[in-house]
């Protein structure tokens, strides 16, 4: 059988790359009733993985075309036909491509065309007039002449070194995001890390619906969109499959998507422990003022735990997510709410502001930049503010916590 058509001419590796999904002969998986179970490659995948990656160590610097016609013919091994095939085009995209030549591609052929253009002479005598021309060897202009097609662009080293183990999950992640691409909708019953997964969505363009679930800490996250509106078949696709990698990173998670296979409507469902290849950690702190103030906050008040994104608070039917909570750690009862209102658009704030009204906090404090001119009866009753200038005063902070009495 051959595998040439399953390695892309493209390749980009990157975190979640959800740009070029799987096709539905890729998608392996099974029917349970409603559901629509993966075949997530394991540990019993990995050594037919070594060996891949191995043949693909093989031919680093060499034409690309090299290893496609290697890997017309089986490995040394035995291997699942699809699954094979899925790695193979999954190891693709990861593995970059060089193009190397002494001569740019289409610099070369437009002085070999225009030379023939000229002569009547052989094509061997024109390439050598060529060559000497551009200062270079014959066998480095032939070599420059195509450099630049997908055959031969030299198969390259990868920025970091590759696993079996990586390379199953992130085979893992690829179909996940292939049976997301099918999505109508979906809905991620998430607890912790609720605002990096939210926050991207928005980023990406994704029409979500966020909410608490009663009587538990878990956030419920639906999103829609314009697939499901108007042909209610396929659901964003690729902006969609960038939010699975950044479920791993929370604590728990219960995904359920409704998608449509071959005309028939099935469950896929993924949840925390699911073996799919997580995103890179998201940055800690969203810009150096919060930063700074987490710092020297700890610094000065090392009896006071500092938490970056705690959970978030429930606000006419949906949530808000502060930024800090700062908790006495021999008190858990002394705990304070803290939200940075900085470089945001007047609407912006308005909406944000209108939120915490809502909540009703007792136990919030707004440290709002003096630019914003926000007036008092803007702000929330009972929230405790504190005006910056350039970087948020810990100390000021502190100095409003030590003297407040405050219920959670």
């Amino acid at each position: 059988m051959s595998l040439l058509r399953e390695i892309p001419s493209k390749s980009d590796r990157r975190d979640g790359d959800a740009r070029a999904l799987l096709s539905a002969d890729l998608l392996s998986y099974s029917v349970a009733g409603t559901l629509a179970v993966p075949h997530f490659l394991g540990e019993h995948d990995h050594p037919w993985l070594r060996v891949l990656l191995e043949e693909h160590e093989r031919f680093i610097g060499r034409p690309q075309r090299e290893l496609e016609a290697r890997l017309r013919d089986p490995l040394p091994c035995e291997s699942p036909p699809r699954k094979l095939r899925l790695a193979i085009q999954v190891l693709g995209r990861l593995r970059p491509r060089e193009r190397k030549s002494a001569v740019p591609p289409r610099r070369a052929r437009a002085h070999v065309f225009g030379e023939a253009a000229r002569t009547s002479a052989q094509s061997q005598a024109i390439l050598s007039t060529v060559a000497a021309s551009l200062g270079v060897s014959l066998e480095d202009l032939q070599d420059s002449l195509f450099a630049d097609l997908p055959g031969e662009r030299l198969v390259a080293a990868p920025a970091q070194p590759l696993s079996a183990v990586e390379l199953a999950l992130r085979c893992n992640l690829a179909v996940v995001q292939g049976m997301l691409f099918r999505a109508t909708v979906v809905r991620i019953e998430v607890e912790g890390n609720t605002r990096v997964l939210v926050r991207h969505a928005k980023w990406r363009g994704l029409i979500c619906a966020v909410g608490e679930r009663s009587g538990s800490a878990t956030a419920t996250v639906e999103l829609s969109g314009p697939f499901a509106l108007f042909r209610n078949t396929r659901l964003y696709g690729r902006a969609l499959g960038e939010l699975v990698p950044l479920l791993a990173w929370c604590p728990r998670f219960r995904l359920r998507a409704e998608c449509v296979f071959h005309g028939r409507r099935l469950t896929l469902q993924l949840e925390t422990g699911d073996p799919i290849f997580p995103s890179s950690a998201a940055r800690r702190y969203d810009s150096l003022l919060e930063e700074r103030f987490a710092r020297e906050f700890r610094r000065l008040a090392p009896a006071w735990d500092v938490i970056r994104e705690p959970e978030p608070i429930a606000a006419t039917g949906t949530l808000i997510f502060p930024d800090f909570a700062v908790q006495h750690r021999s008190d858990p009862t002394r705990r304070w709410l803290l939200e940075i209102v900085g470089f945001w658009t007047p609407d912006y704030v308005e909406r944000k502001l209108r939120l915490y009204r809502s909540a009703r906090l007792s136990n919030l404090i707004l440290c709002i930049d003096e630019g914003r001119n926000c007036a008092e009866a803007d702000l929330p009753s009972g929230a405790r503010v504190v005006r910056y200038r350039r970087r948020v005063d810990a100390a000021a902070v502190l100095r409003v916590i030590e003297t407040t009495s405050c219920s959670r």
